[in-house]
């Protein structure tokens, strides 16, 4: 299919206290029957990100099975990226009872006034009363104990967990890594730590030189990660532009650099946000793949988006109901996993072109996302998106410079029309283009 990288989720240890939270929070408990109509108590079996250890689960075979399975996905050329969270761990992890300096610790007070934010944890040598972990705008997450960033020690100790996971895959997805940056973390708890994961990053490659790094991220701070050492960050951004329907805010996000899309991980779907299937109506959903999956930059698929799943699964649950296959998507994903595949649209040169209207007062030029990729063989790619609910038609200036003086056929790798036009004429005036409301053609020009 072409893909380098499976992402797993949820392989560490968890533990009884953080299921019990998860079986026992009403909100909760109607997200997962409205999931899994015929829920079973044993399909809650907590959080993946409520972690008590950087060992595999062992209901998943332990840190053997883990192995073994890595040698498979080498065989066939197939790197593997784990889980780390940076921010807390598990309830029951073993530090809250050896080493609870290494937490947000609060006062009985603090547990009066926002018991949401805090927990008391009992303990052989006198209860301690820990901060639960969060972002700086929501409650905490009542499965998590908070880590204390302004403490070396636990920035050591969160180092060292990193260097284990090193040696068992090739990458590493880092669940909401912008929540330990300085600036955010002394917004949260009052508190400014040092700089962790220029360091953490450092000391990994000195031990696994091309070890990649994959940032969760939000907030406009996905340059900040770029920067601090991240191979990737989410492209949270264009996702969001892309569910309000409007092609001018996409186009204008594909203004930045190359340094910077180059490492951004573009999504339609992850385990946080709901099925692209529910979320775009269907020919949305394919402008919005088209655009997506053929910009540059890592393209970060999810379990079920082939198929077109509707029911979001919650990182709580280890079951996922029965679905239909959505067949006319599955036969789209199918033709741009193929399209994945040739080398210019992961190695060649990519540039977004400008639009022109196709007459004067023809406004619709607006409504076009246009992007050109060329290969070092000279394999040329046009992708054209009208991202409108309306026809829209614009004039495109074509790139290609080796086309004057010659006649060129752009034939749609995504659908069945065959272009010929005079070379010089789309270098000058442009190609015309007519389109249908959320139309695209992705077009190879010989």
């Amino acid at each position: 299919m072409g893909f380098d990288w499976i992402w797993l989720l949820s392989v560490w240890q968890t533990g009884p206290a953080g299921q019990h939270v998860s079986r026992g929070k009403l909100e909760w408990r109607r997200e997962f029957e409205e999931t899994l109509t015929d829920l079973r108590e044993e399909d809650v079996a907590g959080s993946g990100f409520a972690i008590t250890g950087y060992t595999v689960h062992q209901r998943l075979g332990g840190d053997a099975a883990l192995a073994r399975l890595r040698g498979r996905l080498r065989t066939r050329g197939l790197k593997l990226m784990l889980d780390f969270v940076p921010n807390h761990t598990g309830l029951d992890h073993p530090w809250a009872q050896v080493d609870p300096e290494y937490y947000i610790q609060g006062t009985e007070a603090d547990l009066e006034h926002a018991p949401h934010n805090y927990t008391r944890i009992a303990r052989a040598d006198g209860d301690v009363i820990l901060a639960h972990g969060r972002d700086p705008y929501f409650p905490g997450w009542p499965d998590t104990l908070q880590l204390d960033y302004s403490n070396p020690t636990t920035q050591g100790a969160m180092i060292a967990a990193l260097m284990k996971i090193a040696g068992q895959c090739d990458g590493v997805r880092c669940d909401m890594a912008m929540l330990v940056l300085p600036d955010v973390f002394e917004r949260t708890w009052g508190r400014r730590p040092q700089p962790f994961w220029p360091r953490a990053i450092r000391c990994v490659r000195e031990k696994v030189a091309d070890f990649c790094f994959m940032a969760e991220v939000y907030w406009d701070l996905e340059w900040t990660l770029q920067q601090q050492g991240f191979n990737y960050a989410y492209d949270k951004r264009l996702y969001d532009r892309l569910r309000e329907g409007h092609a001018r805010p996409v186009r204008e996000h594909f203004h930045a650099g190359l340094d910077y899309q180059d490492k951004l991980a573009r999504f339609l779907e992850n385990h946080d946000e709901p099925r692209a299937a529910a979320t775009f109506p269907p020919a949305i959903h394919q402008a919005a793949a088209v655009i997506t999956f053929l910009s540059p930059g890592l393209r970060f698929f999810h379990q079920g988006q082939f198929g077109g799943r509707l029911k979001r699964i919650s990182p709580h649950l280890v079951r996922a109901p029965i679905e239909s296959t959505n067949e006319a998507l599955h036969q789209f994903y199918d033709r741009l996993l193929s399209l994945l595949r040739r080398p210019t649209l992961r190695d060649g040169q990519w540039q977004l072109l400008h639009c022109a209207p196709a007459w004067e007062g023809n406004w619709t030029w607006d409504n076009f996302v246009i992007f050109a990729w060329q290969g070092s063989d000279g394999d040329r790619v046009l992708v054209t998106v009208n991202f409108a609910d309306h026809q829209s038609q614009c004039y495109v200036c074509l790139p290609f410079a080796e086309l004057a003086g010659q006649s060129a056929r752009l034939t749609d790798l995504m659908g069945s029309a065959v272009f010929d036009r005079d070379g010089h004429d789309v270098l000058s005036r442009g190609m015309y283009l007519d389109v249908p409301a959320w139309g695209y053609h992705v077009f190879e020009i010989s």
